[in-house]
């Protein structure tokens, strides 16, 4: 792999990053355990949604004919013949004249067209299992009657692959008679830091040491982004400790290493020092996140340099890894959506390089998140971020009123 400091837009490098994912096979879970997970296959319905003709009030399964010219001053007195709870099997004859007492969700009786609520008669619920006296007469035929397969036929795709199984999608899945998704399995992310200067946070810091912070913030976003961490460990910038927790991470089945720290120019890069041959070492047409890594291993394991400044780490992962981590599960968009706002502050932005500014959006505005500006270590200001502010390379200053794309951050 290069050891140069070749020059590339983020999208040649994102392009270089994605043509190097290999998707793994599909595994099969129950729909209660699926969540999280992102459909391999097209989700295809079992049975129809509704799965019968049945009543969306509680009230009278009627005859329209019977019912349509009903009023307050000329009201329509129905004899009731049977009462249909939800869940009955029940499929109760209807005769002309005649209405049956039905629940909400209750299956219509095939000689009936129409529901009469409760509301729209003279005695409602109270006086329900004799007649039914019709006030009001229904809009229309069919009224209140919720017809079968109207939401999904059986045989309709309902989700389509790749899709990310929220508590919603799966209430689908289960509805049109799903028990079992073909879906990709969650990528296995190992997760190290680098650094000799690195302490657990809270550990006693003597001059020089700083925390370790860098770990907790990609193994959440990896996570967020539904992958599975298998390590997650800090090595020293003397020795081959990269090379070793890659090793490790191979051992356990990780998908993907992400490195953070160690990839820049400087004496004491471990990652460069450690990984030199494994992976390519370029830079970015960005701010922050200039210097980046990338490779692969001969069994496709994923290797990501990110620079060690936790808003480099942060932008990185977003504009590489967490693309990334969606292709490998097949996902249908693995980009954030972006919108324009107008800037609701003055900021100066890098010449000659793209800029992602951790933002807030205020009023309809985007503001920078820290007055510190873009400083790739203001880890406090990351924190209350709701967005990044994506600055064009060609813009050397953001002035109130312009319009800016935006990541919203979720």
């Amino acid at each position: 792999m290069s050891h140069g400091t070749a020059r590339r837009t983020v999208e040649e490098q994102l392009a270089h990053v994605l043509a190097a994912v290999r998707p793994r096979p599909a595994v099969t879970l129950r729909v209660d355990e699926a969540g999280g997970s992102t459909l391999a296959v097209d989700a295809v319905a079992i049975n129809p949604v509704p799965v019968f003709d049945n009543s969306a009030m509680d009230g009278f399964a009627v005859r329209f004919a019977d019912v349509a010219a009903a009023s307050e001053a000329d009201p329509v007195t129905l004899r009731v013949t049977a009462d249909l709870p939800a869940g009955s099997p029940e499929d109760p004859p209807l005769a002309a004249g005649c209405a049956v007492r039905i629940m909400t969700g209750s299956a219509l009786p095939s000689a009936a067209d129409t529901v009469v609520p409760f509301e729209d008669t003279a005695g409602g619920l109270a006086d329900s299992l004799r007649t039914a006296v019709v006030r009001h007469a229904p809009r229309a035929e069919g009224a209140h009657v919720r017809r079968a397969g109207a939401d999904a036929a059986a045989g309709a795709v309902v989700l389509a692959a790749g899709t990310l199984l929220g508590p919603r999608q799966l209430s689908a899945l289960a509805s049109v008679g799903i028990a079992e998704v073909r879906v990709a399995p969650r990528p296995r992310v190992a997760v190290v830091s680098t650094g000799s200067e690195l302490m657990p946070p809270g550990a006693p810091l003597r001059r020089g040491q700083i925390p370790e912070s860098n770990g907790v913030l990609l193994a959440g976003l990896a996570v967020e982004a539904g992958a599975e961490i298998v390590l997650r460990e800090v090595v020293g910038d003397e020795g081959d400790g990269p090379a070793e927790a890659a090793a490790r991470a191979a051992a356990l089945g990780a998908d993907v290493v992400i490195f953070s720290g160690g990839v820049s120019a400087g004496a004491y890069e471990a990652v460069r020092l450690s990984m030199g041959e494994a992976m390519e070492f370029v830079a970015v047409a960005m701010q922050p996140g200039k210097p980046q890594a990338f490779g692969v291993t001969a069994e496709g394991m994923l290797l990501f340099g990110l620079p060690g400044n936790p808003v480099s780490a942060a932008v990185s992962f977003e504009t590489f890894v967490r693309p990334a981590l969606l292709r490998l599960q097949a996902r249908i968009e693995i980009q954030r959506p972006r919108r324009t706002l107008p800037a609701g502050a003055a900021w100066r932005t890098p010449a000659g390089r793209r800029q992602y500014l951790p933002a807030v959006i205020v009023d309809g505005a985007v503001v920078p998140a820290t007055r510190g500006g873009s400083g790739s270590h203001l880890s406090v200001g990351l924190g209350g971020a709701t967005a990044y502010a994506i600055v064009p390379a060609e813009m050397d200053q953001v002035e109130v009123g312009d319009l800016v794309d935006v990541w919203e951050l979720h």
